[in-house]
């Protein structure tokens, strides 16, 4: 176990995210409505998090709906939970943003409605881009060799920390 590289504990990824829920709180104010769509896997666990979080800080309506996408082939995307996204803000989350290219799909099922605002929000994000889509919010931004994997690990519906492979 020594050998791996860990960049997050379980203790700073909770840190990180409630800072991550008031900077969301900051950007919004006087906004009524936050939806925030998890990217299924690691990302629905972390929207879970910062929506239990912004519960206590937040005064409009929080919703927390997830997006199913192979990040692979991110061409089909199904998206469960709320089917009205005008007027929303929208808050695309995932656990690292690596290339930008699952957040740059993710963000399609949304362009059929007319919301106030989609921002993308990630608990680790990597220092290079093939797409261009970076982060409105970043818990941890890290400089990687290209061959490098950022792994967010989790056990149940708890991030357990963050390594370097």
């Amino acid at each position: 176990m020594t050998d791996k590289k860990y960049i997050l504990s379980a203790e700073v990824a909770r840190k990180k995210m409630h800072r991550l829920a008031y900077e969301i709180v900051e950007r919004n104010i006087g906004e009524s409505r936050i939806i925030l769509a998890g990217i299924k896997g690691n990302g629905i666990i972390i929207a879970k998090k910062i929506k239990e979080l912004l519960k206590d800080i937040f005064k409009g309506k929080i919703e927390v709906m997830q997006i199913n996408i192979d990040k692979k082939f991110p061409k089909k995307i199904t998206v469960h939970g709320e089917d009205d996204f005008d007027d929303a803000v929208i808050i695309v989350v995932d656990d690292v943003s690596n290339s930008g290219k699952t957040l740059l799909y993710a963000l399609n099922p949304f362009l059929d409605f007319y919301p106030k605002k989609i921002q993308t929000l990630v608990l680790v994000e990597r220092s290079y881009k093939r797409f261009p889509v970076s982060p409105d919010y970043s818990g941890l931004s890290i400089s990687t060799a290209l061959d490098e994997k950022i792994i967010v690990e989790t056990k149940g519906d708890e991030i357990t920390g963050a390594r370097l492979e």
